[in-house]
Formats: C-alpha cells, sequence, structure tokens
C-alpha cells in the first residue's frame, strides 16, 4: 500500500491490518507511551475544504508520532491544479516532504497527485470518497459492539461520498448497510453494483427510512447539505423531510441502537439534538478515532516509504 484513496482499492487483509495497528497505538498513547516512529518526517496537508476534525486529527497524529505536519491553505498555493498542474505540485513536494494529505472537492485531483507523486499520498475527503471517515468508524462500531461481521447499518440521507464509502467497507468487512435516501438522493448505481460484487447483497437501497431501521445495530447520519451544495440548501431541507434522525424514527428501531454522525452536525435538520445527546449517540467517540485511526495510517505510510529509501 503505497497511497489511501479508496476503500475500494484495498484488500480486506489490508483494512484488518489498519484497524489492528489503530487499537494497538490507542492503547498505547491512552496508556501515556508515545511511538516516536515518523521522528524527522514531514507531512503536507493540501486543504481545499476547511475541516475542524481532518486538520487537527492529522495534525496532533504527526505531533504524536515525533513528526510535523504544514497546513497548506487553497491561497497558499494559488489553488490546487490551477497556478501550476496538479502534477508539477505533486513532484515538487516528493522532493520537500514524506507524505501528503489532502481535501479535495474533486476525487480526480487525489488521483492525479498519487500518480505524479513519489512519497504517499492519502485521501482526506473528496467529493466522491471519504475513506479515512469510514475507517474511524468501523474502529468504533467494532470497539462498541464487539464484531464487525454481520453488522447492518443503517445510513439514513444523502448517497455522498461518506454513503458510498460505507458501502465499500461494509463489503470488504462483512457487514451490511442499508440506504434510505429520497427519491433523487441515491447511492449511485454503480457504488452499489460494485460493493454487492465484492460480497453480494451487502448493500441495499430504499426510499423508507423506517424500514431501513428496522434490523440495524448501527444508524447513520450525515449532513444533508455538503461544501459547495449551498446554492442548494432549501430546496435539500424540503426534499429531505422525513429523513431526519429523531426519536420518532428511533421507535421503529431494535432498542439499543448506536448512533452515528460524521459530523458537523446540524441538529433540527438530520438529527436531532435529542438523538445526538443520547445514550445510544457514540458520535463523538467516532471524532475521536479519527485520531486513532489516522494515526496508524501515517504509521503504515511514511514508515513504509521511509524503507522504500524514498
Amino acid at each position: 500500500m503505497k497511497d489511501f484513496l479508496s476503500i475500494d482499492q484495498c484488500m480486506k487483509e489490508q483494512l484488518e491490518e489498519l484497524l489492528d495497528l489503530s487499537t494497538k497505538l490507542k492503547k498505547k498513547y491512552k496508556a501515556g507511551k508515545r511511538d516516536l516512529c515518523l521522528e524527522g518526517k514531514t507531512l503536507a496537508m493540501l486543504f481545499e475544504k476547511p475541516s475542524l476534525r481532518t486538520r487537527m486529527s492529522f495534525q496532533v497524529a504527526m505531533t504524536d508520532l515525533g513528526g510535523a505536519s504544514i497546513y497548506v491553505k487553497p491561497e497558499d498555493i494559488g489553488g490546487i491544479g490551477k497556478r501550476e498542474p496538479v502534477k508539477d505540485i505533486a513532484r515538487v513536494l516528493s522532493r520537500y516532504v514524506h507524505g501528503i494529505m489532502a481535501r479535495t472537492f474533486e476525487h480526480q485531483t487525489v488521483v492525479e497527485l498519487a500518480k505524479f507523486a513519489e512519497i504517499p499520498v492519502i485521501n482526506a475527503l473528496t467529493d466522491w470518497s471519504h475513506p479515512c471517515q469510514v475507517m474511524a468508524d468501523v474502529l468504533t462500531i467494532q470497539e462498541h459492539l464487539g464484531k464487525l461481521d454481520g453488522v447492518t447499518i443503517a445510513y439514513i440521507g444523502d448517497g455522498n461520498n461518506v454513503a458510498r464509502s460505507l458501502a465499500f467497507v461494509a463489503a470488504k468487512l462483512d457487514m451490511k448497510l442499508v440506504v434510505a435516501s429520497p427519491g433523487g438522493y441515491e447511492l449511485d448505481s454503480e457504488s452499489i453494483d460494485k460493493a454487492n460484487s465484492y460480497k453480494a447483497d451487502t448493500v441495499e437501497q430504499t426510499n423508507n427510512p423506517a424500514d431501513a431501521v428496522k434490523d440495524a445495530q448501527v444508524i447513520y447520519t450525515d449532513t444533508w447539505v455538503s461544501m459547495g451544495q449551498e446554492e442548494e440548501k432549501q430546496k435539500r431541507i424540503k426534499d429531505f423531510e422525513g429523513f431526519g434522525i429523531d426519536e420518532e424514527l428511533l421507535k421503529n428501531a431494535p432498542a439499543g441502537v448506536k448512533i452515528m454522525h460524521c459530523l458537523p452536525a446540524y441538529r433540527g435538520y438530520e438529527i436531532s439534538d435529542g438523538v445526538v445527546e443520547s445514550e445510544n449517540s457514540i458520535i463523538f467517540d467516532q471524532a475521536e478515532n479519527r485520531l486513532h485511526f489516522q494515526r496508524a495510517l501515517l504509521k503504515k505510510l511514511l514508515t513504509t516509504e521511509a524503507q522504500r529509501g524514498k
């Protein structure tokens, strides 16, 4: 594994190795011990979209492992691929740093960075994929349920990058995903077919949230209006009416079902304040695990990069 761009490009064994390493490193750091395996290493963090969790978790993870990070805003470089080609940015950064983390709009941007970079490239989010998020999610599910095999996740909301990555990780790690979206906002059939080609009957699509949650051990949602969709806000709020995770919807779900949200949460829209604050919510454990998974990912990719002599 040179890069980490999308779950569908990873083998089951690679994902399980990263989860195992995440658990081990989390225990080590919780015990007050440190692993300075990235001493002398630097990570360039390219941001087209701002984020609290992405910046903080990657920056803290690099510091924890003894390395350093550089936060690069779009205006710092004139925009990724605007003032100069993505392939030139990739090749220049390969001479300066040991890894690139990119949070971009277009998925092709991280693909091109990885193609031309001689160092590892990590997808911290694109409009098509959010692999770091869903690996933190499955780490959280594993911690709370004690397993992944056979777990059913009901995803309620937009068939977006998170839903797509959940579909791929469910297929790779023997879970089941039911996606409930309003008409016109479903997860694309190509992604569903691809996930089900890895393991048959992994992903189902419905337009009925109550049906989706009836057998779920986990209910998951995301914002209805992602960055770049602000002009659609009022239309989306109207179209997603009835798709919020609230106390009424939970009456259709098993008792004790776990609630997840990748944040930021817009309370009163895709999720109610009461559900966020409920005993069933594992949302902030989920947010914390971004740090623990990404610490493991950085160790895996950047120490392997060192072994290659780059």
